[in-house]
């Protein structure tokens, strides 16, 4: 494999934030507490939208929601959510976009700031192996305890895990010859100014805006 390719998931990959639909999927099938879950969710979701977000504080908040069920329920709300929400949101385009590095026989990873819990299977249903997130610390009875393991791999936590999982493969970032990052969002431009190749795809305003003035390629991929 002489070249890697990399992938943000939501907003990028889906046209959707994963993390925040989880948030209103309990909501609606009364999981939580409706009106408190769903104010601290839109909180949540403003401070990501306008870079403020602080990362340990929102993944312990939405760990923290998971560790309130029982494992055996919370994989049925999960199967639920995945054919409701998460299997309609998986569009062609992008599910051909990474279709086509892997055929290149590029090695392929979605690296997300989403916990690893909610976006496994995501990666699995685009068949992908390799899938980078934050990762949830788990008990001695396999429990998820609600607390984070680790560090966020959000902003220049991105760059620092994919160094992690490189070194790990013996594959060091230096020995491949291209490397590409597609994500929606500014809160991503320490990894898209490392990349050889890096691709602005659906982008915010404020990635956008630092594309063009860096000649960066503009994808769009969902037309809503």
């Amino acid at each position: 494999m002489k070249n890697l390719a990399l992938f943000d998931l939501d907003h990028t990959l889906l046209p959707i934030d994963s993390d925040y639909e989880w948030g209103q999927f309990l909501v609606r099938v009364k999981a939580v507490d409706a009106d408190e879950y769903k104010r601290r969710n839109d909180d949540f979701f403003a401070q990501y939208q306008a870079g403020v977000l602080d990362p340990v504080e929102y993944l312990e908040f939405a760990l923290g929601t998971l560790a309130r069920f029982e494992r055996d329920e919370l994989e049925a709300m999960y199967a639920q959510y995945m054919a409701e929400v998460i299997a309609p949101a998986i569009r062609p385009a992008a599910r051909d976009l990474v279709q086509r590095h892997l055929d290149a026989g590029d090695l392929v990873a979605i690296i997300t700031a989403t916990n690893h819990y909610l976006t496994a299977p995501i990666a699995r249903a685009f068949g992908v192996e390799h899938h980078i997130a934050a990762m949830p610390e788990y008990g001695a009875n396999g429990k998820l305890t609600g607390k984070l393991a680790g560090t966020p791999t959000s902003g220049p936590g991105k760059v620092t895990h994919m160094h992690a999982w490189l070194e790990g493969l013996g594959r060091p970032f230096a020995s491949f010859e291209r490397s590409h990052f597609y994500s929606d969002s500014h809160n991503d431009l320490p990894l898209l100014s490392l990349v050889s190749h890096p691709v602005a795809t659906n982008p915010n305003a404020a990635l956008a805006q630092h594309a063009r003035a860096n000649g960066w390629p503009l994808l769009h991929l969902f037309n809503d």
